[in-house]
C-alpha cells in the first residue's frame, strides 16, 4: 500500500478535502486544535456561575465532540473513508453527529435546536476554514 503522506500528488489537496494537503498526521492535530478552539469559544460565551470558564470544564465540553474526530480519524486511517474532495465535510458531520449524541447523553436531553445550530456552524467554520488555508497556501507553494 503507497504511503500517502510521502509526497503522493494523487491525494486531493482542495479546501473540502480530509488532509487539505497536509500530512495525515498534520491534518488530524489540526481538526483536534480546532475542536479545542471550538469549546474554549464555547466555554467563553457560556462563562457563568452555572458553566465557569475552568480546564475541567474545558474538557467536559471538549470531549464528545473529540470522540467524533477520534472516530472519523480512525476510519479515514483504516481506510474505511477515502480522503476524496468533501471528506472534509464528513469529518466536519461526524465530528458534530457524535458530539450531539454524547453531549445528550452526558445531559440526558436533547440538545436545543439553537446549540445544535451554533456548534454545526462552528465546527464549519473552523474544521473547514484551517483546510480552506491550507490548501491555498499549498496551491501557492506548486
Amino acid at each position: 500500500m503507497p504511503n500517502r503522506d510521502a509526497g503522493n500528488t494523487t491525494e486531493p489537496v482542495g479546501p473540502t478535502s480530509a488532509t487539505a494537503g497536509l500530512s495525515t498526521g498534520g491534518a488530524a492535530a489540526a481538526d483536534v486544535i480546532a475542536v479545542l478552539v471550538f469549546a474554549l469559544l464555547a466555554r467563553i460565551a457560556h462563562n457563568s456561575e452555572e458553566l465557569p470558564l475552568t480546564f475541567f470544564g474545558w474538557l467536559d465540553t471538549t470531549w464528545p465532540f473529540l470522540v467524533g474526530t477520534a472516530l472519523v480519524w480512525g476510519l479515514i486511517v483504516s481506510d474505511r473513508l477515502h480522503r476524496a474532495p468533501g471528506s472534509g465535510w464528513v469529518i466536519c458531520a461526524v465530528t458534530w453527529v457524535t458530539g450531539m449524541i454524547f453531549w445528550g447523553i452526558r445531559h440526558s436531553e436533547i440538545p436545543h435546536w439553537s446549540f445544535m445550530i451554533v456548534a454545526a456552524v462552528m465546527l464549519v467554520v473552523l474544521l473547514i476554514g484551517w483546510r480552506a488555508v491550507a490548501s491555498r497556501v499549498t496551491a501557492r507553494r506548486r
